[in-house]
């Protein structure tokens, strides 16, 4: 599965599940960015991020927290 820059969803769950209990809300975009660039699915341009993408990823991974948190 290569993951791209849009895959918002997909990338959030797989943030998800290798930060349990994080919540997204408090990374920063500089980090988040590079968690993103290190997940061995993605394969896009790293130069390729800009702010909608990650804001996208950041809350794509704040419902899944909020969901987790209320099991």
């Amino acid at each position: 599965m290569a993951l791209k820059w849009e895959d918002a969803q997909e990338i959030a769950e797989l943030l998800a599940e290798n930060h349990p209990g994080l919540n997204p809300l408090d990374v920063r975009f500089t980090d988040l960015r590079q968690w993103v660039i290190d997940l061995d699915e993605f394969d896009d341009d790293p130069a390729g991020s800009n702010e909608s993408f990650l804001e996208a990823i950041q809350m794509a991974w704040h419902e899944l927290y909020q969901e987790q948190e209320q099991d």
